[in-house]
C-alpha cells in the first residue's frame, strides 16, 4: 500500500566511521600512512579490458592482500 509515511526511519539506520572505531595506533594507520597505491591504476590500466563487467579496484584489491598479509588471512 502506497501512503505517505507515518514514522521516520532514522532509527533504521546509523552513522559508522572509522576514525571513531580503529585506534590511532592501530598496524592498518600506520600501513596508511606509508603505503601510497594513488599510481597503481595508472600502471595496471593497460591489463583491464575496456568492455566488460567492471573489475575489483585495483587498489582495493592491493590493500586487501596487504591487511590479509599482515593479519594472516588465507
Amino acid at each position: 500500500m502506497m501512503g505517505e509515511q507515518s514514522v521516520m526511519q532514522e532509527e533504521l539506520f546509523y552513522g559508522f566511521s572509522l576514525e571513531r572505531h580503529v585506534p590511532a595506533d592501530h598496524l592498518l594507520r600506520a600501513i596508511d600512512r606509508f603505503v601510497d597505491l594513488s599510481a597503481i591504476r595508472q600502471h595496471l590500466a593497460p591489463f583491464y579490458s575496456p568492455i566488460g563487467r567492471p573489475s575489483i579496484d585495483p587498489e582495493l584489491l592491493i590493500r586487501m592482500l596487504i591487511v590479509g598479509y599482515c593479519f594472516g588471512i588465507r
